[in-house]
């Protein structure tokens, strides 16, 4: 039996220009030459990741970052750590620096706070490399909170910087710095929260009401798809979470069903399109 359902893209999902500018730069560089290393997944989506490494991205980390000497090295998007270029100095590498620009902007602005010796919380999750990179402007020095519950085991001063890692939700941020002025903290909040995702929030809200079910494709590792997914689910509770074809579940759909295919900004749109397929071959 044909399903035949009627499926749509959304437009505005896809890589942000952080990412884009990353791969551009290592395909740039691999048309060129043979192979190029990069620190940690250039993107977290192991799909695109797999086509790079076809064309000669080798992921490496930290541990063989130090063993590595006159090579070239992608810093992807997320950015790294101010001993990443220390090490890369003494080690003769040379490094292909493709932070996001928000992501640099950010730590300069903790940077900054830290050097004014501002006691500072991060709003952000546990052992994630844009995280690491942050909490390295402050010598390990800034206090990395996922939820508030958190907060409650730490011995925090009356008076604190709050920042968050650039693909947190707003609203969460904002009702955490609501949440610590009320317990009577004096709170220098800065939302560096990245506009391209929290954007997506009000766009996703409005795309997913116009379908029966929804696809949202993205990695497991990605920060951001974690966040828009929620998004999706709660404007629209047929919501799917997927990180390929292969996860597609017939059993999901009816016959005729509208179906809306989304993504993570760390989501290829190759691989929405290959979604697209897979459905109207059902």
């Amino acid at each position: 039996m044909k399903y035949n359902l009627a499926v749509t893209i959304d437009k505005d999902s896809g890589f942000c220009f952080g990412v884009v500018y990353a791969i551009e730069m290592a395909e740039d560089i691999l048309d060129q030459e043979e192979y190029l290393y990069c620190l940690g997944d250039i993107v977290h989506n192991d799909e695109e990741v797999k086509r790079l490494k076809s064309k000669g991205l080798r992921i490496i980390g930290h541990e063989e970052l130090n063993e590595l000497h006159g090579e070239k090295v992608l810093i992807r998007a997320h950015g790294e750590a101010p001993s990443t270029y220390e090490l890369a100095l003494k080690n003769n590498l040379t490094l292909i620096d493709a932070s996001c620009p928000v992501v640099l902007k950010l730590q300069n602005r903790i940077k900054n706070s830290h050097d004014d010796q501002e006691q500072i919380l991060i709003f952000g999750k546990h052992g994630h490399a844009e995280v690491i990179g942050l909490q390295g402007q402050t010598d390990g020095k800034a206090i990395v909170f996922q939820d508030l519950a958190e907060l409650d085991q730490v011995e925090l001063p009356s008076k604190f910087t709050l920042y968050s890692q650039t693909t947190k939700s707003t609203d969460k941020f904002y009702h955490i710095k609501e949440e610590l002025l009320s317990r009577g903290y004096q709170v220098k909040a800065n939302d560096t929260i990245c506009r391209q995702v929290s954007n997506r929030y009000d766009d996703l809200e409005k795309f997913v009401a116009n379908f029966d079910k929804i696809i949202f494709v993205s990695g497991k590792k990605s920060s951001n798809g974690k966040v828009l997914y929620d998004v999706c689910k709660k404007y629209n509770e047929h919501s799917y979470f997927i990180s390929n074809i292969e996860e597609l579940d017939i059993s999901w759909f009816n016959p005729i069903d509208k179906v809306g295919i989304c993504g993570a900004t760390s989501t290829p749109m190759w691989l929405m399109e290959q979604v697209k397929t897979k459905l109207e071959s059902f």
